[in-house]
C-alpha cells in the first residue's frame, strides 16, 4: 500500500485528490496539511511513502519546504504540485531533490500515474517537458535569463515580481534587508537589468508569478 501525504492550501484540491486516490486499491492518504509549518510538524509522524507538495504554500517558499523535508527525511519521495508551467519550475525542483513535477492543470489526469512511477523509483515529468529538457541539453533551445539565478535569487525575483517590497521579502524569508538587497543586486547584474520595474515585467511576462 502506497501511503500518501497531501500538502496544499486549497481544501478543494486536497479533497479532489483524495477522491481520485480513493479509487486506487493500492493507495491511501495518511495525512494532509495546508501550510509549510504543518507539513514539517506532521510529515514525520505520518509514516508516508510519498509527499505531494504544493509549491505555493502561504507561509514559506515551496523550494525551501522541499529542501527542509529532504533534510529531515532524505529518502521520502516528493511529487511537486504547482500552478506554474513545468518549463519554468520543474528543473529547479528536480535539482532541489524532488522526484517528480506535476502542473495543477494536468494533475487530475496524471496524479496516479506520477505516484506509481515515483513509487517504482523513477522520476516523473510530462512527456513534453522531457522533450524540452532534452532540447536544452543539446543546446537547441537557449536558456532563459532567470535560469542563471540561484534558488534564493530566483525566489527573490518572484517576490519582487509579485510586487512585494524589500522589507516584506526580508520578513517572509527571515533575512535582513541588507541581504535581500544584495540578492537583488546580483539578480539585476545576472539578468542585465537596472530596476525593479524591469524585474517585475520579466517575472510577469514569463509567468513566474
Amino acid at each position: 500500500m502506497t501511503r500518501i501525504f497531501i500538502a496544499d492550501d486549497h481544501v478543494l484540491i486536497r479533497e479532489g485528490f483524495k477522491k481520485i486516490l480513493l479509487g486506487e486499491k493500492d493507495m491511501c492518504v495518511v495525512g494532509e496539511a495546508q501550510t509549510a509549518a504543518e507539513v514539517l510538524e506532521r510529515i514525520v509522524q505520518s509514516d508516508c511513502d510519498i509527499l505531494v507538495l504544493d509549491l505555493g504554500l502561504p507561509d514559506r517558499p515551496g523550494m525551501e519546504v522541499l529542501r527542509e523535508v529532504k533534510k529531515i527525511l532524505p529518502h521520502l519521495c516528493v511529487l511537486i504540485l504547482s500552478m506554474f508551467p513545468e518549463d519554468r519550475f520543474a528543473l529547479r525542483a528536480l535539482k532541489a531533490g524532488a522526484d517528480g513535477y506535476l502542473s495543477k492543470e494536468s494533475a487530475a489526469a496524471e496524479l496516479v500515474t506520477a505516484i506509481r512511477r515515483i513509487k517504482d523509483g523513477h522520476k516523473y515529468v510530462s512527456q513534453k517537458l522531457s522533450e524540452d529538457l532534452l532540447e536544452k541539453v543539446r543546446g537547441k533551445v537557449p536558456l532563459m535569463t532567470h535560469e542563471a539565478l540561484s534558488d534564493r535569487e530566483f525566489e527573490v525575483l518572484r517576490m519582487i515580481g509579485s510586487g512585494k517590497s524589500i522589507s516584506d521579502i526580508a520578513a517572509q524569508l527571515n533575512l535582513s534587508v541588507s541581504t535581500v538587497n544584495t540578492h537583488r543586486m546580483h539578480i539585476l547584474d545576472k539578468m542585465n537589468m537596472h530596476t525593479n520595474v524591469e524585474l517585475m515585467r520579466y517575472a510577469i511576462e514569463n509567468k513566474l508569478v
